[in-house]
């Protein structure tokens, strides 16, 4: 049996993964490449569904999401920002935004640790810097779910 924080690490690289694709490709049909997408996995669809929940809102969300980046991301134009750590951002973005059942240091972490599986070296720092910045302005304790 695959423990929750196991399976939420897998759907966070699942949901990167096809977030870093659907930013170099926006497909025509979402669905279908979404069904394709989690054929290829290990697992069935159904353990991804964490990351479904991810994939959908941080692409519903991605335009505020950017925006956040745009404005945190200081002295770094938008545009040099490289794809796999725009995913990573987006997708930790989003968590902290509209995810108050996880801790906006879990999300940090998360984050973290992808950009040292998937990226260049010097990543986590430019990651971690964006992301402590947001963290900041949540007006929320940051090592506990918010209590709504």
């Amino acid at each position: 049996m695959t423990s929750q924080f196991t399976q939420r690490r897998e759907c966070r690289a699942a949901a990167f993964q096809y977030l870093y694709s659907w930013s170099v490709n926006q497909p025509s049909s979402p669905t279908d490449d979404l069904r394709l997408f989690f054929e290829h996995l290990d697992k069935p669809r159904e353990h991804y569904a964490f990351a479904e929940e991810l994939i959908h809102g941080t692409i519903e969300h991605v335009a505020e999401i950017d925006g956040h980046i745009k404005a945190l991301a200081h002295n770094w134009e938008f545009d040099r920002v490289a794809r796999i750590d725009l995913a990573i951002l987006r997708l930790a973005m989003f968590e902290m935004l509209y995810r108050k059942d996880i801790p906006p240091v879990v999300s940090i972490n998360e984050a973290i640790d992808l950009s040292k599986q998937y990226s260049s070296a010097d990543a986590k720092r430019f990651i971690n810097g964006i992301l402590d910045r947001m963290k900041d302005k949540l007006g929320r304790d940051s090592r506990k779910p918010a209590t709504e």
